[in-house]
């Protein structure tokens, strides 16, 4: 074991930059964790690549996992606010789900404490999907190629087709696939002094100089811990909706009151808009925001530049996800409501 960690640790460097920054993040690791109550298999993945483009796990046969959180479009919407059941929208901005399995817990308000509970919110959220896990599970198991596809992921269950194996393949494809490796600062964390600019760099050595690694850091850059968004300064009300509470909602403790879990940074460059509010469509105002709101520091143009390139050399190679066939059920299966 002492040998395998030696190997795997990179070799310390002349370059004082990517040494510090080795002590704040982490490349994406070459292999994706395993969860030892839903191992990843390769027919679990595959159907779980099926129930994420299902839209039969919707009450109106319209929404799917792929509606709100885009694989398309860096994993998520384009949209502020996601259109749900009966084109109602949702209460926050939908964050990606690319590289979601290595934040420490889902939702903006970590409610979620992993991808195979956070899959089983949608579905039943009646401003989401709006289905019931009985109704959808009926669905799916009047299908025959899906109740086969099922017995395949998990042999060792008598009931195969149950609402937790639902969740727990639509996690598996989520691990397994929709990760963004080989990010320029990916190659730079693993010893490629040049895989940054000159002014990825300088953006670089601002973020870290300025604190943002309070918040994002590790291999995700954020998705773990949670912080009062205003820390030093509350902004704008369209920017922090003040009826949204975050972690308070869910704990009834004042101390939690605008706490929202740290926003992953991997691909932000492609994820507008910003925020749990989903207002802010421009990156460099994005980092003026929160360097106000958390830092009380006022970015000079020059570092604002900086920062939002240091942020670009964050996005990975995308996924290329070949769409899936979905099995066409038979005529008595239970059908489409729209209200």
């Amino acid at each position: 074991m002492a040998a395998s960690a030696a190997a795997s640790t990179p070799p310390a460097c002349c370059d004082e930059l990517l040494d510090e920054a080795r002590d704040y993040f982490e490349p994406l690791p070459e292999t994706v964790p395993q969860s030892e109550d839903n191992p990843l298999t390769e027919e679990k993945v595959e159907l779980g690549k099926m129930l994420y483009f299902e839209p039969r796990l919707s009450k109106s046969w319209v929404f799917s996992c792929n509606s709100c959180h885009n694989v398309a479009t860096a994993g998520v919407d384009m949209r502020p606010k996601s259109v749900g059941h009966t084109w109602q929208l949702g209460g926050r901005n939908s964050p990606t789900v690319l590289n979601s399995v290595f934040n420490d817990s889902q939702f903006w308000d970590g409610r979620a404490a992993d991808l195979t509970e956070q899959a089983k919110g949608p579905i039943t959220n009646p401003v989401e999907m709006a289905h019931r896990e009985d109704l959808a599970v009926e669905t799916l198991s009047s299908i025959p190629q899906y109740v086969a596809l099922f017995r395949k992921a998990f042999p060792g269950d008598k009931q195969p087709v149950n609402y937790t194996n639902v969740a727990k393949a639509i996690a598996a494809f989520e691990a397994r696939e929709l990760i963004t490796p080989n990010a320029p600062f990916d190659r730079f964390l693993k010893g490629d002094e040049k895989a940054l600019s000159d002014r990825q760099r300088r953006g670089l050595r601002a973020f870290m100089d300025y604190g943002c690694t309070a918040c994002h850091s590790g291999v995700n850059l954020g998705g773990s811990g949670f912080f009062q968004f205003g820390v030093m300064n509350m902004p704008d009300k369209k920017i922090l909706p003040r009826e949204d509470k975050g972690v308070q909602d869910l704990t009834g403790d004042e101390g939690d009151a605008y706490s929202f879990r740290s926003a992953a940074l991997r691909n932000v460059a492609l994820t507008a808009p910003y925020f749990h509010s989903g207002v802010v469509w421009d990156l460099g105002e994005a980092v003026q925001v929160m360097a106000k709101a958390q830092l009380d520091e006022e970015l000079s143009k020059e570092d604002v530049a900086d920062i939002v390139a240091f942020l670009e050399s964050l996005t990975g190679d995308q996924p290329r996800i070949t769409l899936p066939s979905l099995p066409i059920g038979p005529s008595d299966m239970i059908k489409p409501v729209d209200d």
